[in-house]
């Protein structure tokens, strides 16, 4: 897309904003047609998303799971584990919360003298 010149590049976004359908050009338009690009690059494919340490979620839940023994944790608890993992991957400010307030209530628990849960 580098080859075309502004005014080309212009033609082809009215292009294909033309060619959406109704319920496609209100949602461009209320987000801005202005800041609208349809030529930039596709996100990554969750499956190869990967957090600061460059690990996939798979890796990492895989890791945090074979840390812990078989017998002290459920499917429901690898379930919870996932999510977070997949959570925090993506930045969700769901999970952020959750992580944030779990980090500062084992720092709770040690400054108070308790036994971690």
């Amino acid at each position: 897309m580098d080859n075309f010149s502004e005014e080309e590049m212009e033609q082809k976004k009215r292009a294909i904003f033309d060619s959406m359908g109704s319920r496609g050009q209100k949602y461009i338009l209320k987000k801005g047609y202005d800041k609208w690009d349809p030529f930039e690059e596709p996100k990554h494919p969750i499956d190869i998303r990967k957090d600061k340490t460059n690990r996939t979620s798979q890796m990492l839940i895989r890791e945090f799971l074979q840390s812990r023994k078989m017998d002290e944790y459920s499917s429901v608890y690898g379930k919870g584990a996932f999510d977070m993992c997949f959570g925090i991957i993506n930045n969700d400010e769901h999970c952020r919360g959750m992580f944030d307030f779990a980090c500062w209530y084992k720092d709770l628990l040690r400054r108070e003298g308790y036994e971690e849960v």
